[in-house]
């Protein structure tokens, strides 16, 4: 269960500001005693203290002064948060700073003023801003587009916007907070939800299978070669099926029929990227698209050898799913942290470059990488 925590006035901040008692906010909305770090600070404590009693958002996101990384906000987040500066109207309701309330933690108009979630950004934003609940209303009146507080795809073929402002406002990501937006509003709303877990539940069993079908029918090395050559020909599937479907934005017929489709397949992981059910493909949708790959990997090879090559390709998809899952929900080694900032730059900064997902490579390859993150690294 969550911690309930106090809400904390803007004058009750402002009182902690020595080195024996140290308060500082993020966002001007999460309050965070740091005393017990200061000494521990990397750069000591003398870089914390001017900003003690006040707000650290901006220095924190500041590379040049000392960059941070993921893990630092959530060691904040674990060990230090102690409460949420209140809003005004919150303020007006506090009862000797004592009122303990749930708090959907939401920018403060200050904050979003600062950093504007709806827009592309040239760097990728703090990924604990990532988690920051939108404010519906606010979204609504101001971008012309879809309530989250209704169903999603009735309100999508009810539309009258044009392709261009769909794309637009479709790659604006937005965040729903706990639990998934609706989609349908009715029976339906189950089938659209897959929790992770499911892709690996379904698919190894018969994917094994598979293999060893292949494998004990035929040569060893034979099997084995047509296994990792699968595994290879995923990568530029999972490439191609990204770029070329997921992402065929600019061939969209101007329909809000077809742009409702588009929604469905993958424009609504866009619209709500940090959506812990709508990351991973439903087995239904799955079997739609590789049947085609099933009909032509079986009528090119002999049947032991496709089963060989087939394993190889749908062990590539369970892996890609499940990385797709871990990339937005996970705190990863080195080498996938990269991988991860890599992908949410494909998100935050230009959905029309990064479509590797388990790797880069194919992007190198037909000029599509997003480079700024490792340029800047070197």
């Amino acid at each position: 269960m969550a911690r309930t925590l106090p809400l904390l006035s803007a004058r009750e901040i402002t009182k902690h500001t020595s080195e024996k008692d140290c308060w500082v906010t993020l966002y001007n909305r999460k309050v965070y005693n740091i005393t017990g770090f200061l000494d521990e600070h990397p750069a000591g404590a003398e870089i914390v203290m001017p900003y003690a009693g006040k707000d650290v958002t901006e220095i924190m996101a500041d590379t040049i002064s000392h960059e941070h990384s993921e893990s630092a906000y959530e060691m904040l987040d674990d060990d230090m948060l102690i409460g949420y500066m209140a809003t005004a109207e919150e303020e007006r309701e506090l009862v000797n700073n004592k009122k303990k309330v749930p708090v959907d933690v939401r920018l403060t108009d200050e904050a979003q003023a600062e950093i504007d979630l709806f827009e592309f950004h040239d760097e990728l934003p703090a990924l604990d801003m990532l988690s920051v609940q939108t404010d519906f209303d606010e979204d609504a009146k101001k971008h012309k587009f879809l309530d989250l507080k209704k169903p999603l795809i009735p309100q999508m073929l009810r539309s009258t916007f044009s392709k261009e402002f769909y794309l637009d406002q479709v790659h604006r990501p937005r965040h729903f907070g706990k639990g998934s937006a609706p989609l349908f509003g009715n029976f339906l709303e189950p089938l659209s939800l897959t929790p992770w877990w499911v892709v690996p539940l379904v698919w190894i069993p018969p994917n094994m299978v598979l293999f060893y079908i292949g494998f004990v029918n035929q040569s060893k090395l034979t099997a084995l070669s047509l296994w990792v050559m699968g595994l290879f020909v995923w990568t530029l599937v999972e490439y191609c099926l990204h770029r070329f479907l997921f992402h065929l934005d600019q061939y969209l017929p101007d329909n809000r029929y077809f742009l409702t489709l588009h929604f469905l397949l993958h424009g609504v992981h866009h619209y709500l990227p940090m959506d812990r059910y709508r990351l991973v493909l439903p087995p239904t949708l799955f079997v739609i698209l590789a049947y085609p790959f099933y009909r032509v990997i079986f009528k090119l090879f002999p049947f032991y050898m496709a089963c060989s090559g087939f394993a190889g390709g749908t062990l590539g998809y369970i892996m890609y799913d499940v990385t797709h899952y871990v990339l937005h929900h996970t705190n990863l080694p080195k080498f996938f942290q990269d991988l991860k900032t890599y992908h949410l730059e494909h998100h935050y900064k230009n959905y029309e470059m990064g479509f590797g997902v388990t790797s880069r490579f194919w992007d190198v390859i037909f000029d599509t990488e997003i480079t700024s993150t490792f340029q800047k690294r070197s």
